[in-house]
């Protein structure tokens, strides 16, 4: 069980570098259709397929990361089980 102590943190100069990478993806793609030489039907269309991208991939995120914790927690359980199992055993 000590594993589970062992807990996994971001550096601050990992989360800086994927917020500013984010930002600047994100805004440059957004100026990028904004100065498209293009009808503002074509441009209200990419934007909103842009909006629908970035909100999937934070869904998509949160649902991979709750599947991951849900399954550590089983894991956990197991593991549990298994050395209350061994201790009554030895006992």
């Amino acid at each position: 069980m000590e594993m589970d102590n062992l807990v996994s943190k971001n550096t601050p100069a990992w989360r800086f570098q994927t917020m500013l990478s984010f930002i600047l993806s994100l805004g440059l793609t957004t100026i990028g259709i904004v100065y498209l030489p293009a009808d503002l039907w074509v441009k209200g269309f990419l934007l909103m397929g842009l909006t629908f991208t970035v909100g999937s991939a934070f869904t998509l995120a949160k649902t991979l990361r709750d599947d991951y914790e849900a399954q550590k927690l089983i894991n956990r359980i197991h593991s549990a089980k298994t050395e209350k199992i061994l201790k009554d055993f030895e006992n």
